[in-house]
């Protein structure tokens, strides 16, 4: 089973665009255990935890070697994810949000989240499109993952189908870390070279640091990791909308957002 890369459009108006994530309530479970997770949409690891609204994904499923299941539930249920594992193992639960806009009412907000993620001289690009530096729209949609240990733990992360995507290189429950954790970051079915990877640290007490990192020619990120810390990984596309999308939505940018989440056992 694979996740659907296009998604009909639903539209908001967030005041910004933050993070996107997938958080465990536990990141290991007993063979016999079962998954639960929230839908978490903010910024430094923090946020609001959200319903299972059906209405709101393209595509929410959980995989585990070869084997996949969607993740059914009812309407408005917190945790979104409450579901048995699909083997014991390293399991994968994705998720594909339905695409919405921010609003700009002036460059300097837009060139402020163009250096955060550095995308580089995007104010050539504007101009020379003749687009206007001023009430202007993004149109964005979310790539979520995380990885869930079940029993022994045991297997590897993969692409899912996910437009971009990041996977997980090291298995964070099974692996030794002493060298670090990598990660892997695509677009479509490109390798994302020179691309910046934000990671966000979250300690038991959940103070987080943030750090910065950038992928090498073959997209491998790799970074240090800690016992008994959670994990999420974030990266993200700028690109400019297909005709289609930009007449649906009216944006002149569109951003793709890969997140991935995980813990280290203590």
């Amino acid at each position: 089973m694979r996740i659907l890369a296009f998604a009909f459009i639903v539209f908001a108006a967030p005041a910004e665009a933050h993070e996107f994530w997938i958080e465990p309530t536990d990141y290991q479970v007993e063979a016999d255990g079962s998954l639960e997770a929230d839908i978490v949409n903010g910024e430094e690891f923090a946020g609001v935890k959200l319903a299972y609204l059906p209405q709101r994904f393209v595509n929410f499923v959980l995989f585990a070697g070869d084997a996949s299941a969607r993740v059914t539930g009812r309407t408005g249920d917190t945790p979104a994810l409450q579901q048995e594992p699909v083997a014991e193992g390293l399991n994968i639960a994705a998720y594909q949000a339905n695409s919405a806009t921010v609003d700009y009412e002036n460059w300097e907000r837009f060139q402020r989240f163009v250096d955060h993620k550095d995308f580089g001289d995007v104010l050539s690009q504007h101009e020379a499109r003749g687009l206007p530096l001023e009430n202007f729209t993004e149109v964005y949609s979310r790539y979520s993952k995380s990885l869930i240990g079940v029993g022994n733990s045991a297997g590897a992360d993969r692409r899912v189908g996910l437009e971009t995507e990041i996977v997980a290189l090291t298995n964070p429950y099974t692996d030794d870390l002493s060298d670090g954790f990598q990660v892997q970051v695509y677009y479509r079915n490109d390798l994302r070279a020179n691309t910046q990877v934000e990671v966000f640290e979250k300690a038991a007490d959940s103070q987080v640091s943030i750090s910065l990192y950038q992928t090498d020619e073959n997209g491998i990120a790799t970074f240090p990791v800690r016992p008994g810390y959670s994990y999420m990984v974030d990266a993200v596309v700028l690109r400019e909308p297909n005709e289609r999308l930009a007449e649906l939505s009216g944006a002149v940018w569109e951003t793709l957002w890969a997140n991935l989440t995980f813990a280290v056992p203590d």
